[in-house]
C-alpha cells in the first residue's frame, strides 16, 4: 500500500500520515525527515543535499526522488508507506512515476485533505509552541491551562513567524501554484481520494480508512 498525502500547509495530512502509518504498520515519509537523516548519517546523498540546502537553494527534483528511492528499498518499506510532503510539484511527481514504473511500482492512492484557505489562517494563526521545550497548542482546541504559559515547563508560548496569518496566506498562494496541480495530475491517473479536512481528525481518518478498505 504505498499513498501520496495532499492538502495545503495546515489541513492536517501530517497527522492523518502518522496516524495511517500507526494503524497500518508502515513508514511515515517526509521529505524533511529524509533529508535529515541522510545528512545526520553522512551518506553521500546526504552530503550532496546538504551543498544545495547549505546555499539556501532547493535540492533538485532529481535528487530528490534518488533518496526517496533510497530510502522505500529498506525492508521497512516492503508492505508500502505513507508520503506526507512528497511530491512537491507536477516535475516530481513525474520524476516519481517515471522511477516507480522503472521498478514495476506505483502509487495506490493519492489522498487530499480538504480544508478552506480561510479555516487554515485561523487554525494556524491559533497555534502557540513553547520555544524551550518544544510543546504546542491551540488556543481553541488544546489550550494550555494558563493562557500565554507553557503547561510542561512554565515559560511562556509564542506565535512563530510562520504561523502568522500573513506568512501563513503567503504559504497558500505557493501551494495553490506549485502543489494544488498535483490533485489534477493524480485525478487523471485514477488514484485521487478527497476528505473532508474540516472535520474532527478522528472522522476524517475514518474516511481514509473507508478508502483504504
Amino acid at each position: 500500500m504505498k499513498i501520496i498525502m495532499l492538502g495545503a500547509p495546515g489541513a492536517g495530512k501530517g497527522t492523518q500520515a502518522k496516524m495511517i502509518a500507526e494503524t497500518y504498520h508502515i513508514p511515515h515519509i517526509s521529505t524533511g525527515d529524509m533529508f535529515r537523516m541522510n545528512i545526520k548519517n553522512g551518506t553521500e546523498l546526504g552530503m550532496e543535499a546538504k551543498t544545495y540546502m547549505d546555499q539556501g537553494l532547493l535540492v533538485p527534483d532529481e535528487l530528490t526522488v534518488r533518496i526517496f528511492l533510497d530510502r522505500v528499498a529498506k525492508e521497512d518499506c516492503k508492505d508500502g508507506y505513507v508520503l506526507d510532503g512528497f511530491p512537491r510539484n507536477i516535475p516530481q511527481a513525474e520524476v516519481l512515476e517515471d522511477a516507480l514504473n522503472k521498478l514495476g511500482d506505483q502509487i495506490d492512492y493519492a489522498i487530499d485533505v480538504e480544508v478552506p484557505d480561510e479555516n487554515i489562517i485561523r487554525r494556524m494563526s491559533g497555534r502557540r509552541a513553547c520555544t524551550s521545550c518544544g510543546a504546542t497548542y491551540h488556543i481553541e482546541h488544546v489550550p494550555p491551562k494558563k493562557e500565554g504559559i507553557c503547561d510542561d515547563c512554565g515559560d511562556a508560548l509564542v506565535l512563530r513567524d510562520d504561523d502568522r496569518p500573513e506568512t501563513v496566506e503567503k504559504r497558500l498562494r505557493v501551494y495553490q501554484e506549485q502543489t494544488q496541480p498535483l490533485i489534477e495530475f493524480y485525478s487523471k491517473k485514477g488514484v485521487l481520494r478527497s476528505v473532508d479536512g474540516t472535520k474532527d481528525m478522528q472522522d476524517v481518518f475514518k474516511e481514509i480508512e473507508e478508502i483504504i478498505k
